[in-house]
Formats: structure tokens, sequence, C-alpha cells
């Protein structure tokens, strides 16, 4: 079942006064699949993190559809999208997004008090989520006292907590060691493994390799794809590796 829905997306930035214009999409098509594991790469200025803040519903695009579990989120209205991002979209983000003020305990529960949901009710959904990813010992700490791998457990917790329908990642290992990313990508694996969909956006071919897709944007445009199949991590590295260099010195496209 298709899960989302990137239909002929167009995205051009005009100046204040109409002058000058930039052309972040030119024609963007794709779609992910329920439960499907998918990365996006691309050089700085691809349009990758245009195509997510559309996503995110944070920008509209200037022509197109994009359409989650059936239905058309361009046609939200204005009032109803906080809603809509808080029950349908989990984010996870380089630099965590963590309220230096409240407890870790309170950050993962924020979208669900922004819900109206009872304490009880949160206490109960945090609990299995917190014991999957290892962070029941600092829920009662605060993120300034706690590692950035942790942190970025907090931060993907936060985005489970809802049950949403896809999670969007961006950049989410940018900020972390190599054993806290190790650490992340295996969660990644393990929560896509129960069924969660999720969408990177990343310039890691590491992050990308563990994906079961990797799509790569040029010039505002789906150029080319790569489908995990039976590869390993590492040929998926090589392979990935490998269709950046084509990208980066002009290669044909195929997407």
């Amino acid at each position: 079942m298709k899960i989302l829905e990137v239909s002929n997306l167009k995205k051009v930035y005009s100046s204040r006064f109409g002058g000058n214009s930039v052309q972040a999409l030119s024609n963007v098509s794709f779609t992910v699949e329920e439960g499907e594991y998918v990365a996006i790469m691309g050089e700085s200025g691809s349009g990758k993190t245009t195509l997510l803040n559309i996503l995110a519903a944070l920008d509209k695009p200037t022509s197109g559809e994009v359409l989650l579990a059936g239905k058309s989120i361009l046609k939200i209205k204005e009032n109803e999208m906080s809603a809509f991002r808080r029950n349908n979209l989990g984010f996870v983000f380089q630099d965590f997004n963590l309220l230096d003020t409240f407890s870790n305990k309170d950050n993962v529960f924020l979208p669900l008090v922004l819900s109206g949901k009872k304490y009880h009710e949160m206490i109960e959904a945090i609990t299995p989520i917190a014991k999957q990813l290892g962070i029941m010992d600092i829920l009662n700490k605060y993120p300034y006292e706690i590692s950035g791998g942790q942190k970025q457990r907090i931060a993907v917790a936060r985005a489970l907590i809802t049950h949403p329908k896809i999670v969007l990642a961006d950049e989410p290992t940018g900020a972390l060691d190599s054993r806290a990313t190790d650490h992340l990508l295996q969660i990644f694996n393990d929560i896509n493994q129960l069924g969660q969909t999720i969408l990177m956006v990343t310039h890691s071919v590491k992050a990308a390799s563990h994906a079961a897709r990797v799509l790569f944007i040029k010039d505002g445009e789906v150029f080319h794809q790569i489908y995990k199949g039976n590869m390993t991590n590492e040929q998926m590295y090589q392979k990935i590796s490998e269709s950046l260099t084509v990208l980066a010195t002009g290669g044909e496209r195929n997407a």
C-alpha cells in the first residue's frame, strides 16, 4: 500500500519584488510504500531540504501534489495543520530540537500534551518505546545532562510517541559520533522492521546504506534510485558511492 505519493512537484522561489526567481524543484515524482525505509541524497542546493519541507507541510509547492495515506496534505486548512503534523508525522532533526527547560520525559510527552492526552495515557505510551530505545534511565534527566546520542534517542522517542504514519528524518546522524551513529541506525532498522515507515534526508553514505531504497536528487529532480534488495550494507555503501560520483561528474539521468 502506498503511504506517500508525490506527483510532479515544482517549487519556484521568487524575490520579494518578483525580480529574480530560483527553481528549487522542477518535477519530482515518487511513491513510498507503507513500511518502507527510504533515504534521499543529493548535493547541497539540489532541492532535498525544499522537498522535505513540503512533505512536512512546512512549505507549499508552486505546483504538484502530495498525498499521505490518500489525503492531499496541500488542501489541509492552516488552522488544522499543526494537529495534522502532530497526528501523522514524526520528526527527527540533526540538532535534536529538545527543550532544555523540560525533562527528557516531558520532551517526549510534548506531542501528546498538545493532543490533550491524559497523564496515564502518556505513561502507557512512553514505556514500551523507552524500553525499546534504552532510555528509561535518562527520562528524568534534562537534555543538557546527556550525550548527543542519548539526545537523538529522546528525539526518536518523541517522533514515535504518536505512532505516526511516517517518520521524516533530516540529517539524523549529522551531529553524532560514529558510535552514536551506529546505535541510531540500528534503532532505525529495528523500528522499520516493526513496520514504521521512514523517509530520511542525509549526506551520509553510511546512513543511506541502511535504507531499503535511496533516491538521488539533482537539479530539482529525481535523478536516480537504488533498491537495496539482497545487498549487504557494505555493498549498498559502494553502490551509493558510485552513484554519487556519477551525480557529481554529470552522468545520465536514470530515475
